[in-house]
């Protein structure tokens, strides 16, 4: 069973800290605070499912610096910024850095807890995709070398006699290698097969060599 998504709160002011957490606790949610952006950076949320609400201003590295940082190491958290401060440009930094919301303090609870609801089913939509994608990798990896080269021209739209030709082998070699790759691979069909490669941006373009 997949753990439960938290919410993980990053602000330097614990009566902020306490009241946001009792707040998201009594609705149900799991929480951690942190009081700095390098506290949660050094703990392990950073490899769990969940979102962060993070004051923008705090000391050391800030909230959208801390942001830009979670999307550099490719977390899957969601991010709910915060402010005191009614300021427009970090808005805008803050929605081009991906964050799901930008909420000016003194913030109403519903819309809070709106947006937290929407951080958790993004979180969830995101972690499913990136379980999804890895399952595809450790599928590409099992393939051989020839069957890499058939799915990269599969992919690529190429017809069996194209494919025996390109990689000068039999068109009844290349059946057999396309069979392999779609049991490998898990694909019911072409189609799938090509939409599991382009999601999970598999694909070697292997030069062709003779057999």
């Amino acid at each position: 069973m997949a753990a439960q998504p938290t919410i993980f709160i990053v602000d330097d002011d614990e009566a902020v800290r306490g009241s946001l957490e009792a707040l998201l606790e009594s609705h149900g949610f799991g929480v951690e605070v942190f009081d700095s952006a390098d506290a949660f950076l050094r703990s392990e949320a950073l490899t769990r499912t969940g979102c962060l609400i993070a004051d923008i201003r705090l000391p050391g590295m800030d909230g959208l610096a801390l942001q830009e940082e979670l999307v550099r190491r490719g977390t899957r958290l969601q991010v709910i910024v915060v402010t005191g401060f009614g300021d427009v440009p970090l808005a805008v930094r803050a929605m081009k850095s991906g964050a799901i919301d930008f909420l000016e303090k003194p913030y109403d609870e519903g819309v809070l807890l709106s947006a937290v609801r929407r951080a958790l089913e993004a979180a969830r939509a995101a972690s499913q995709a990136a379980d999804a994608a890895h399952e595809v990798e450790v599928r590409f990896a099992s393939l051989t070398e020839r069957e890499r080269q058939v799915l990269d021209l599969l992919a690529a739209g190429r017809p069996n006699k194209v494919i025996a030709y390109e990689l000068d082998i039999s068109p009844r070699t290349v059946e057999i290698h396309r069979a392999r790759v779609m049991e490998k691979m898990g694909a019911r069909n072409l189609a799938e097969l090509v939409r599991m490669v382009v999601a999970a941006d598999v694909g070697s373009d292997v030069l062709p060599e003779s057999e």
